[in-house]
């Protein structure tokens, strides 16, 4: 009976959690993240959950939980938050960083985790698409006539998107060379 109780306190709803042995904890972790442009107030956190009570995030996946990220920081469990698809999922809004008692700065902690993430090689997938879009159209989305006419109507100069000088800044800049890993 207590094994069962014991098993089912490692329960979550979608899942079982990880157990995290010592051997797979960086102490170090949490002072490159402070050494990361945006991490510098990370160790101010108390951990009270205004972050995560006041994300919009939040309210569309409940398994997105800033809090959490920062905990597993703190401890250090390092690959898991690098691995992690939730530091990409931040939509910068700053209601986190506009509420946080202990001015954590958290929006700004999530661009340094990213930028941590991207020196070990951990770029989640919505990235790469997007440096397809950057080279495709030189722009995050196609401008087609109809935004042009519509930008005219506004008295708005037409865009003439021009995919090859963003092309020279992608290859001049090796950001592909980053994102598939070769650098």
């Amino acid at each position: 009976m207590g094994e069962e109780r014991e098993q089912e306190k490692g329960k979550k709803k979608s899942g079982e959690f990880q157990v995290i042995t010592e051997d797979q904890l960086d102490p170090q972790f949490k002072y490159e993240i402070i050494k990361e442009p945006g991490g510098e107030n990370f160790l101010r956190c108390m951990q009270c959950g205004t972050c995560t009570a006041s994300c919009p995030v939040k309210a569309i996946d409940p398994d997105y939980n800033c809090r959490r990220i920062i905990r597993m920081a703190l401890i250090g469990d390092k690959e898991s938050v690098l691995k992690s698809k939730f530091i990409w999922m931040c939509s910068t809004c700053y209601s986190c960083y506009e509420r946080c008692p202990q001015d954590v700065k958290i929006t700004e902690l999530m661009f340094a985790l990213k930028n941590i993430a991207v020196k070990y090689g951990y770029i989640h997938p919505s990235i790469k698409a997007q440096l397809d879009l950057l080279e495709k159209f030189g722009a995050l989305l196609e401008i087609s006539e109809f935004e042009n006419r519509m930008r005219e109507k506004y008295g708005l100069p037409k865009i003439n998107q021009s995919p090859e000088k963003v092309k020279k800044v992608l290859e001049k800049e090796k950001i592909k060379d980053v994102i598939e890993g070769d650098s």
